[in-house]
């Protein structure tokens, strides 16, 4: 797997700009150590734009950064739930043109259910089986939390992520849209 520097230098902003938004733009749910976060929508406009590689990155990286500056240590279950929502979103990238400046009905529908998935595999079952697998969490603690982060996601994705990818997709020049005068 071989990064373009563009890839690179995303990696590191969307990497700090995870660990930015996930100390400012995290809103406690009242569930212990379970948040609304924004760095979500962050992170599915990051894999959309430059793939799945990029978004595994920013989610591992981003999430390691911020559970260690704020909370001492990674949690790694969790850190690997982030890494997969972003490579999961990036592989679907692959059927939405955002770059190309197409982000209508047709891909904001594709996009979510994109993302329903991904956060849907990431934290109904990566991050409670690896909590229980790794840390020995109890069950029903774990799955409800992974529940409340889920939807969390699902519905902040859904709403933020769908408004700053179709912000995105405006500043792109559509593919055909630009002719050459004879």
């Amino acid at each position: 797997m071989e990064l373009s520097i563009k890839t690179i230098v995303a990696i590191g902003i969307g990497s700090a700009l995870f660990v930015i938004l996930g100390r400012f733009g995290s809103i406690p749910t009242g569930i212990p150590n379970t948040n609304i976060e924004t760095a979500y929508a962050l992170l599915a406009l990051m894999a959309l734009v430059y793939g799945p590689a990029a978004g595994l990155l920013i989610g591992l990286i981003g999430h390691t950064l911020k559970d260690a500056i704020f909370y001492g240590s990674p949690w790694f279950s969790w850190v690997i739930a982030s890494a997969v929502v972003g490579l999961l979103i990036g592989l679907a990238a692959k059927n939405i043109r955002i770059g190309e400046g197409e982000f209508g009905k047709s891909e904001i529908f594709r996009f979510n259910l994109f993302q329903v998935i991904a956060n849907a595999a990431a934290w109904f079952v990566v991050a409670p089986v690896l909590d229980i697998l790794i840390y020995a969490e109890p069950t029903d603690k774990v799955f409800v939390q992974g529940l409340v982060a889920g939807i969390a996601n699902i519905v902040t994705v859904a709403v933020l992520g769908t408004l700053i990818a179709i912000a995105y997709a405006k500043t792109r020049t559509k593919t055909g849209s630009l002719s050459k005068e004879g």
